[in-house]
């Protein structure tokens, strides 16, 4: 045999072994997700054998150092936990997370009084709400209601905004923050259950007023913007977990895809159509977006390549995509290859964890404040097992 045929032969061979090799990560369809969720559901089975119940213990995230940072129910994350193992009972019914599930959202059902916070939503709404979805009942709206009632407290009628913070009174007055779009979801809800309207009112509004004021001529967002009490105008307007206030913090612009599509999928108003497909479009072409998709913490970080990147940020953002599909036939095509190129990546080893009880790492909570950089975090599997939750729903 000739050597040049010989080498044709051997390179035709290790392309065909290659693709082979790359085949089964590829496929993205409802066979390959419910594996993944079967076996997600597994791993989370035998990781609760390794955690202790406490209330006072809610797994938030991975430190470092490689120690559990476990914190109370007053902690904003308190209720992406529980939320994962819903989610994952509602694929598996695996008893002992149904079990888990229900004994760690119990921890949560105080926070329905919580006013010192808006993060009442991503608590309340992701336990009781997840919950409600796998085993309905009168006491979980009830607990959604109230919540809503607390949190719309929070309102103020010449901002027309959510209050976000009550800490940080040397730096603001009136700060609202994107991330505050996540917990419309929760008051959207609570019309639907109670028939009452205000809260469906306070939601839109909070959104026409963010959509109005948190966002640049290339639609990234800032995190913060505080307002005047009594003008209602914006004082200022900054990024407080991104590089600085002009960046494009990554988790930020998944914050606002997210919420703003959830926005138009409850109200149907196009302005917040148009506005999350801006973003779509601002997140998934970045200059500095990764091949594979995953996002670094910021897209202005200085030292992209050797930046953190953050899984939680990519997972957030394809809920957003998916929520668009279902309004968009032009664009559905391109968002369902972002989504997919996504699913794919996250099953890469490394962005993958066994450290108990989480599934993904490499999510980053706040580099400027040197906390949770590029660790396994709660909200990062929050996202990810209803990312793929959703990814089957759309197939059916």
């Amino acid at each position: 045999m000739r050597p040049t045929l010989l080498l044709v032969m051997l390179i035709s061979l290790m392309i065909s072994c290659k693709s082979t090799q790359d085949a089964p990560s590829a496929i993205v369809d409802n066979a390959s997700i419910n594996k993944r969720l079967t076996d997600l559901s597994n791993k989370m089975a035998v990781h609760l054998e390794s955690i202790t119940i406490d209330s006072t213990k809610i797994p938030r995230a991975i430190a470092e150092d490689g120690t559990l940072i476990a914190k109370n129910s007053r902690q904003w994350t308190s209720g992406f936990f529980p939320g994962t193992l819903w989610q994952l009972a509602s694929h598996s019914q695996n008893e002992e997370i149904l079990k888990q599930a229900r004994t760690w959202s119990n921890f949560i059902e105080k926070e329905k009084w919580d006013t010192h916070t808006h993060d009442i939503g991503f608590k309340v709404n992701n336990t009781f709400g997840q919950w409600n979805k796998v085993e309905p009942s009168k006491r979980n709206n009830d607990i959604i209601v109230q919540a809503s009632a607390t949190l719309i407290k929070r309102f103020n009628e010449n901002v027309k905004a959510i209050k976000s913070w009550d800490w940080g009174k040397e730096r603001w007055i009136f700060p609202v923050i994107i991330d505050n779009m996540m917990n419309l979801e929760m008051l959207f809800d609570a019309t639907d259950i109670s028939g009452d309207s205000i809260y469906y009112q306070i939601a839109d509004q909070h959104a026409q007023t963010t959509l109005a004021n948190h966002f640049r001529e290339n639609h990234s967002s800032y995190h913060v913007v505080d307002y005047d009490t009594i003008t209602g105008a914006p004082r200022n307007k900054l990024t407080h977990q991104g590089l600085n206030d002009e960046s494009t913090w990554a988790r930020g612009q998944a914050w606002g895809l997210y919420g703003f599509a959830m926005a138009y999928d409850r109200t149907g108003n196009e302005a917040y159509f148009k506005k999350a497909k801006e973003i779509a479009n601002l997140f998934f072409t970045h200059p500095n977006m990764p091949t594979d998709l995953i996002p670094y913490w910021d897209f202005d970080a200085l030292n992209i390549p050797d930046e953190a990147k953050d899984v939680s940020a990519a997972a957030i953002a394809i809920n957003g995509l998916m929520m668009l599909v279902k309004h968009d036939s032009e664009n559905e095509e391109k968002y369902m290859k972002w989504v997919n190129t996504v699913i794919r990546s996250l099953e890469k080893e490394e962005y993958q964890t066994d450290k108990a009880p989480f599934l993904l790492g490499r999510s980053t909570g706040s580099v400027p404040d040197s906390f949770e950089v590029d660790v396994p975090i709660s909200y990062g599997d929050y996202f990810y097992v209803q990312a793929l939750l959703q990814r089957l729903d759309l197939e059916k």
